[in-house]
């Protein structure tokens, strides 16, 4: 009100230095009043957030009208059973290869090399010598049908030693889906089971392209498919074919994992490839073919036995249409890439 009489009457140089006094004192009693905790009647928030303008929407960046997945503060560190859900630089991440980097572990790498697969086997060698548990003891168990394969034999680092293990000639797909976990069970109790503490079993046509270290070490290790990573349980490709031992019902599974890269401790990998082989020996027995061939039955295993430690999509990735974005690309799948790939793209790359 005196604020009001005052602009009311004349002016003169005395009352406007008055005004612009009581309008000091007007201003500045709302900033006290604010910063004493009061909040104003009307909604301060903008219409149009950061968030929004930038183009962002619950930390999901909005590009070209299409969704890019980003791994945020909202992703998952573990699983709804308590295992940890690792992503290679998190801070959990960081503490396990702190507290297991100076124990003395010996870890055998596990692979499969027959036929044309033979052609990818340095290359993979030589990235895991770069980036597989660097420091620590490892045994490359290379399963192959030509042995001459491996001559002359790759260089390796200290504490590193390949091992050629002789395997039957299996011509043909159908034949060697079948008959890869059968040859890893063999393995794994014949020989690798008394060498190793950790066996971890992979693909051949895969290279390591960023670290891989302690952070994977588990009881029993599997890694997300990155084409279903986050996708709704009802788009899991699980076998559906009721006759099948590797059936999945529709009220099973959290995951969907790959069977590019898992492991565990030799006990339970030991489990996992007689298990998983003796379901494998009784579809072929009863003529029946799981949709995701030995992927089928890993995954069936998997729902019944859960695994202690679950590695992100960051450890088994190629790019398509479907698979998640991820902060750091560690193990690529050169196979699968070129399943994606059409006719020209696969010739040019020499698929």
């Amino acid at each position: 009100m005196a604020l009001f009489l005052l602009c009311k009457s004349p002016a003169g140089p005395v009352r406007m230095k008055r005004i612009q006094l009581l309008l000091c004192c007007f201003v500045l009693s709302l900033i006290i009043y604010f910063f004493n905790g009061h909040k104003p009647a009307v909604n301060l928030k903008s219409a149009h957030p950061l968030t929004e303008v930038l183009g962002m929407k619950d930390g999901t960046i909005l590009k070209d009208m299409s969704a890019i997945k980003t791994v945020d503060s909202k992703t998952p560190q573990e699983t709804s059973w308590g295992a940890p859900l690792v992503w290679g630089d998190s801070h959990n991440s960081v503490g396990r290869r702190a507290s297991l980097s100076e124990r003395g572990i010996h870890v055998g790498l596990l692979a499969l090399v027959v036929g044309t697969y033979a052609r990818f086997v340095r290359h993979f060698l030589s990235s895991a010598e770069t980036h597989f548990l660097p420091g620590q003891m490892v045994t490359y168990y290379i399963l192959t049908d030509n042995p001459r394969t491996m001559d002359p034999p790759v260089e390796l680092g200290p504490g590193r030693q390949m091992k050629v293990l002789p395997a039957a000639e299996l011509p043909g797909w159908d034949r060697l889906a079948y008959r890869r976990m059968v040859l890893f069970a063999e393995a794994i109790w014949d020989l690798i089971g008394n060498e190793v503490d950790y066996v971890f079993c992979t693909d051949v046509d895969q290279e390591f392209v960023g670290p891989v270290e302690e952070e994977i070490l588990g009881d029993l290790v599997a890694t997300l498919h990155p084409e279903f990573f986050q996708m709704p349980r009802n788009q899991f490709p699980y076998e559906d074919q009721e006759d099948s031992s590797a059936c999945v019902e529709e009220d099973e599974g959290d995951y969907y994992y790959t069977s590019e890269f898992y492991g565990g401790v030799v006990s339970q990998m030991r489990r996992l490839a007689r298990d998983c082989s003796l379901l494998i020996l009784q579809d072929q027995a009863n003529k029946v073919t799981a949709r995701a061939l030995e992927e089928s039955y890993l995954n069936r295993y998997l729902i019944d036995h859960r695994p202690s430690c679950v590695l992100s999509p960051e450890y088994s990735w190629w790019d398509s249409p479907m698979t998640a974005h991820v902060p750091k690309k560690r193990l690529v799948s050169l196979g699968r890439q070129c399943d994606v790939y059409d006719m020209k793209k696969r010739e040019q790359q020499k698929c």
